[in-house]
């Protein structure tokens, strides 16, 4: 086990052992064969920090994030460092017997019970999303049943797709802009390729990945300026006169048009069925939170909550209490 140790004189090493635990991340994250959970992945002269608990620590990063996380020397770098600074001031905190104090001790229990709550619920979360999948035929009949039955949720109004070059009225004068447009316009009626024009001289940040090309959009997406212009042209290839928009002067190419249409089942297949695990899984969910809240031996002593708060919001006093009280909606304890 080589240490880890962070400071200036030994940044080399650091970034050698760093690589070396990156690669180990990334097998173990992403389905390599795991190695003992008391393995050491990091230590300083008082405390150490096991697989276990960095694979634990990763865990709480958003799964569609932990790929890109774990590719980074130095966010893992930062995160082992916030977790020795963590474990180190936990155990001076224990050697001090901080968590000896009983509202101490019960703000520890507290983090324990909120981690473990979330752990059961995730594991309903799972089992259900499991159950889902495993009628996942009778699912897609069912969304194909909704879908016939509401097929007007699936219409799609009129869409075209262009392509512009934009002059920005923010680094031109008004009729500077407009003139710009008109001259790039002229190009393009010559016989310039607009895609071309448009990466050449188009101040639209985008233009020079897209050469102008916006793609398809709706009335209602784009400003009401531009959208008036890009509409009203007939047919693919046609090209605006200069149009002013919040933006600026643009020149627009109409690329193609697609009218009204309702989305085929295929199309939308996926989504439905993504609705239809989500409310499945809810309702999962609910069941055993909805059973919890209505436990008929739900009590909330009202009587010590009351002196409880107006013993922490007494002027001049120290306390651990709770900011407010709760809301009594259970029976009163006797």
């Amino acid at each position: 086990m080589r240490t880890i140790v962070f400071t200036k004189s030994a940044r080399r090493a650091r970034v050698c052992v760093l690589a070396t635990l990156c690669a180990w991340v990334s097998a173990t994250a992403f389905g390599a064969e795991p190695g003992a959970d008391d393995q050491v992945v990091a230590q300083n002269s008082s405390t150490k920090i096991t697989r276990a608990e960095f694979e634990a620590e990763l865990q709480r990063i958003p799964a569609e994030m932990r790929a890109e996380f774990v590719a980074s020397n130095k966010r893992i770098g930062d995160l082992i460092l916030q977790m020795l600074l963590r474990k180190t001031l936990a155990d001076q905190a224990k050697k001090e017997k901080l968590d000896a104090d009983p509202v101490n001790a019960a703000r520890v229990s507290n983090e324990a019970e909120r981690v473990l709550a979330q752990l059961r619920v995730a594991q309903v979360d799972a089992a259900a999303s499991a159950e889902f999948e495993a009628k996942h035929a009778s699912q897609v009949a069912r969304a194909r049943e909704l879908y016939v039955a509401d097929r007007d949720r699936y219409r799609t109004p009129e869409e075209v797709s262009a392509s512009h070059i934009l002059f920005d009225i923010k680094k031109h004068s008004n009729d500077e802009a407009r003139k710009l447009a008109a001259d790039a316009r002229a190009r393009v009626v010559a016989g310039a390729d607009f895609n071309v024009v448009a990466k050449e001289v188009s101040e639209d940040p985008s233009a020079q990945q897209n050469s102008g090309r916006l793609g398809w959009f709706t009335r209602e997406r784009m400003d009401a300026a531009f959208s008036r212009a890009a509409f009203a042209l007939k047919q693919p290839g046609d090209v605006s006169e200069p149009v002013q928009s919040a933006f600026g002067w643009h020149v627009i190419r109409l690329d193609d048009r697609r009218p009204p249409h309702v989305r085929p089942f295929e199309e939308v297949q996926d989504e439905i069925v993504a609705s239809l695990k989500k409310t499945y899984v809810d309702q999962k969910r609910e069941a055993l939170l909805g059973t919890i809240r209505s436990d008929p031996q739900n009590a909330i002593n009202d009587a010590e909550v009351k002196a409880l708060i107006e013993h922490t919001m007494a002027p001049n006093e120290h306390s651990h209490g709770a900011d407010t009280a709760p809301a009594s909606t259970a029976k009163t304890a006797k």
